[in-house]
């Protein structure tokens, strides 16, 4: 059995939709950080960070977000989400998953930070706007790295496209501005049915 930890609409969407993409049996649990459920200690022997996602596989557990997809991708996709091991397409997709996470999600995580992650003595309201400065350049050379196919590496899904996608939505709820091309993209990637399946199952576990 494979449960994932997750807050809806967090990082752990990442990994509900891969989930459902990959057609996997899984269930849900709901992390509720304001009754203190990251704190834990059963939560906190899956995850001594107390973040979320974390996902129990038969005993084995795994953290951060991008890791686990890969991993559900790399043990269960029998060739799809990821291109082959080796490729000039598995080294674009390398850099789209490195520059996801690293340049484009950061900025937007400092904006969550200093908005209401941190303790609110931590929060610094100059963050923002060099967060918005951080992200409206990585996401120019994004959408300038777009290619005009349906998805970043051709006709088939991908975990980066995943990641993307997520990160765009992210990117949305946070009021930033998004170029076109990139918000067509958002738009065509998040209207998958195996999205909202995935979003479905972590609303209805956190009802």
């Amino acid at each position: 059995m494979i449960t994932l930890f997750g807050i809806p609409r967090s990082r752990s969407l990442r990994v509900s939709w891969t989930l459902e993409e990959l057609g996997l049996d899984w269930q849900y649990r709901y992390i509720n950080f304001a009754k203190g459920d990251g704190r834990d200690p059963a939560f906190l022997a899956v995850n001594p960070c107390g973040k979320v996602p974390a996902l129990v596989e038969d005993g084995f557990a795994i953290t951060e977000s991008a890791a686990i997809v890969l991993y559900l991708a790399e043990k269960y996709g029998a060739g799809k989400l990821l291109p082959k091991v080796g490729s000039h397409e598995s080294a674009l997709h390398h850099k789209w998953v490195s520059f996801i996470t690293c340049e484009l999600e950061q900025p937007l995580w400092s904006i969550g930070k200093h908005k209401f992650a941190l303790p609110e003595e931590q929060r610094l309201p100059e963050m923002l706007s060099v967060a918005k400065w951080e992200f409206d350049k990585a996401a120019a050379i994004a959408e300038q790295w777009l290619p005009d196919s349906e998805f970043l590496l051709g006709d088939e899904l991908t975990i980066a496209d995943i990641l993307l996608g997520h990160t765009l939505l992210w990117a949305t709820r946070f009021e930033q501005d998004i170029p076109p091309k990139l918000t067509a993209y958002r738009d065509r990637i998040t209207a998958r049915p195996a999205m909202a399946r995935g979003l479905a199952k972590e609303e209805a576990g956190a009802a």
